[in-house]
């Protein structure tokens, strides 16, 4: 017997479809039913490649007694954090607020008239295990103490709600100045090179900011620059990455990178590659990033782009390991056991890959082994072999032959498919603009730098997809399901697809008049639709008293508790700072000053905030150094080949052929020009003080 989540295009929803649980999605009938009934709201927020979320739906949400009593006593509401990130950030936040820490599944109650949290958790086992609670007792104690415990639940939700309300109030008193900048490179240089004692995570908005940081003098920069080299060596020798195939995981359960948390997501891979492509063009170049680059998009051509051009989101941990398997396991498509390895492999090949990676007879990860690097050269022939072979077995058939892998759409098509290797964990098929856009970013970077066309084709024809297909009734939409666009776009659409439009434009002025030229659009294509997503952007996002963009549109934002303008950084960049990085750009390159002013009073309206919590909100540092530091280099097709792939991360680029005579270029800082550059070493000169004049 199905409940209503049968019906939805989320495979999450999907995957809670057979549940006793009488589950409602997040909608207008299902808060309406909840007040009149005074049924408190149980809502579970999760995601479909989320291990724990998957755990729970097999364990609690499956029990009978459960769902009974969850029935009986609260109306209970499943939401996709990747369909609702303004939900998910609002009750995440709470719940934040109400234990000091957060994660996936996200589980809270909410009054039924108000929807204002007032109990949370994540992770609820049916018996009590791990030092948690059963969920049959949690349900019946809070709802003990929602019939019982008036005066208490009315102070505690006063209390919630006006602390998610004042963080919606941001004051603004902190000057714009150097000395915030320095802050927050300092700050984000601590966090990136201080090391870890528990899980890794990329945090690629840090790297990335620290990076930034790396060109400035008296700022510690040899720790910068240490500190992101290390990180780029963590994520491409480390078992985070896919040695075999490509890919990396979303991050890693210990200190040392060693064993990940299998499942493969869309935006860590976007902007990881982006994050190589940088290190590479800034000088530290090892023939681990280079690889992991390359393999990276392997695995996103073979596994994860669609036919019609755009990116699926994400690949499970878990995975099944034969047919008859009752439950998948996590990691088991990617590890591999000791006598599997020297059964498989050459003496020779099975001793060099002992020497490079960490492979044991004990293993690393519950007896089976996680491969990672131990040295970050270019690998031997023997070992390019060997892992070929592993590739082999994973899939069947060699990298050569599988130039496309179907994915698997849910865990019936995993388990009856005709895999000719091991069968594969489920793919989510359906599209995200802003992952994508991420994507399609670290892509057109890669290109820049690299020089390879397969880069550039793949961002090209993403970026096309979003253009040709998420706009109904003239309105932008964040999904695509089987070929349907779905969901108003959020802010985090916006702002990171404007981003890779931009990036294609610079992108493109590399390919200059070569045997590619013909085969991609011209620059000012790319540029034009930044354009015009940016005025649909301000017109429904930003505003226009307080400076910034809300999370979600006025028209879909009606039943929020409250009306975010997110600013932190976590797994993906936050919205704000990468609309006003934006918006600088889009005023260097439309000489439109409107979108300075824009950029002024959102960075304004932050400033509170970069100045108190700089450790939250590293992409707002990378605007500030956009702002202060922002660079506009006119030159001709010759000179911006060579500029495009160097590092300069506050420049942009614009095709000039009406320059003044015997001049190469002019470097314009903001509002000014220099003198014409006469010689490339006057305009690199030039260029490398502008950069770095804030």
């Amino acid at each position: 017997m199905t409940n209503r989540l049968a019906q939805s295009q989320s495979l999450y929803l999907r995957k809670h479809a057979e549940n006793p649980v009488d589950w409602w999605p997040w909608c207008a009938e299902a808060l309406e039913k909840a007040s009149a009934e005074n049924k408190p709201i149980f809502l579970s927020i999760g995601y479909s490649s989320c291990h724990w979320c998957t755990v729970m739906e097999g364990e609690a949400f499956s029990d009978a007694a459960i769902a009974q009593y969850l029935n009986a006593n609260f109306l209970p509401i499943k939401v996709d954090r990747e369909e609702r990130p303004d939900i998910d950030s609002i009750y995440m936040q709470a719940l934040q607020m109400m234990t000091g820490q957060g994660g996936w599944p996200l589980n809270v109650f909410l009054t039924p008239d108000d929807r204002v949290p007032f109990y949370g958790g994540t992770y609820f086992p049916v018996d009590p295990r791990y030092g948690r609670p059963g969920f049959l007792q949690v349900l019946q104690a809070i709802r003990r103490f929602y019939d019982i415990e008036k005066q208490k639940l009315q102070n505690f939700k006063e209390e919630i709600l006006g602390h998610l309300q004042q963080s919606v109030t941001l004051p603004t008193s902190e000057p714009l100045n150097a000395d915030l900048l320095w802050h927050g490179l300092e700050t984000t240089t601590r966090i990136v090179g201080g090391g870890s004692y528990g899980p890794s995570f990329p945090m690629i908005p840090y790297a990335e900011l620290v990076l930034r940081g790396t060109r400035f003098e008296g700022i510690s920069e040899q720790d910068m620059r240490q500190a992101v080299r290390e990180r780029g060596l963590d994520l491409a020798k480390g078992g985070i990455y896919d040695h075999v195939a490509g890919g990396f995981h979303r991050y890693t359960v210990d200190a040392t990178w060693t064993v990940p948390h299998f499942e493969k997501m869309l935006y860590d891979n976007g902007q990881i590659v982006e994050y190589l492509a940088n290190l590479w063009s800034a000088g530290i170049q090892e023939a681990a990033f280079q690889r992991a680059i390359a393999g990276t998009v392997q695995w996103l051509k073979r596994e994860m782009t669609a036919p019609q051009g755009f990116f699926y989101a994400a690949q499970d941990a878990d995975s099944f390991t034969d047919s008859t398997a009752s439950e998948p396991e996590e990691g088991a498509f990617y590890v591999w056991n000791y006598e599997e390895l020297a059964k498989l492999l050459a003496p020779e090949e099975f001793a060099e890959i002992q020497e490079e990676f960490t492979v044991s007879a004990q293993g690393n990860f519950e007896g089976h082994n996680v491969l990672q690097r131990r040295h970050s050269q270019q690998l031997s022939g023997n070992l390019e072999v060997a892992l070929a072979k592993l590739f082999t077995v994973r899939y069947g058939s060699s990298a050569d032959t599988t130039k496309t892998f179907p994915p698997a759409r849910n865990n019936q098509e995993a388990k009856t498919g005709n895999w000719p290797g091991r069968i594969p964990p489920v793919t989510d098929t359906k599209m995200i603009v802003a992952w994508n856009s991420l994507m399609i970013s670290g892509l057109a970077r890669a290109y820049s730098v690299f020089r390879n066309p397969e880069y550039l084709e793949l961002a090209t024809a993403a970026a096309r997809f979003i253009l040709d297909q998420q706009w109904v009734d003239g309105r932008f939409h964040r999904l695509n399901y089987d070929g349907h666009a779905s969901v108003l776009a959020q802010s985090e659409d916006y702002a990171l697809f404007i981003k890779a439009l931009l990036d294609l434009h610079q992108a493109t002025l590399a390919v200059g008049s070569g045997e590619d030229s013909g085969q991609f659009p011209k620059p000012n294509f790319w540029l034009e639709n930044a354009l015009k997503v940016q005025e649909e952007f301000d017109e429904f996002l930003f505003s226009v008293e307080l400076g910034g963009y809300y999370n979600a549109a006025s028209d879909s934002s009606k039943d929020l508790l409250v009306r975010e303008r997110s600013y932190t950084d976590n797994a993906t960049p936050a919205a704000n700072g990468v609309a006003i990085a934006n918006l600088v750009r889009l005023a260097l390159l439309s000489e439109d000053l409107a979108y300075l002013d824009r950029a002024e009073q959102s960075l304004q309206a932050f400033t509170n905030a970069m100045s108190h919590s700089p450790q939250a909100c590293p992409s707002l540092f990378t605007a500030l150094d956009w702002y202060q530091n922002c660079t506009l280099v006119r030159t001709g097709t010759d000179q911006l080949s060579g500029l495009v792939s160097q590092y300069w991360p506050s420049s942009v680029y614009q095709l000039e052929s009406n320059l003044p005579q015997s001049a190469l270029g002019l470097v314009c800082q903001g509002l000014s020009c220099l003198e014409p550059a006469l010689s490339s070493e006057q305009l690199l000169v030039q260029l490398g003080r502008s950069q770095t004049r804030g």
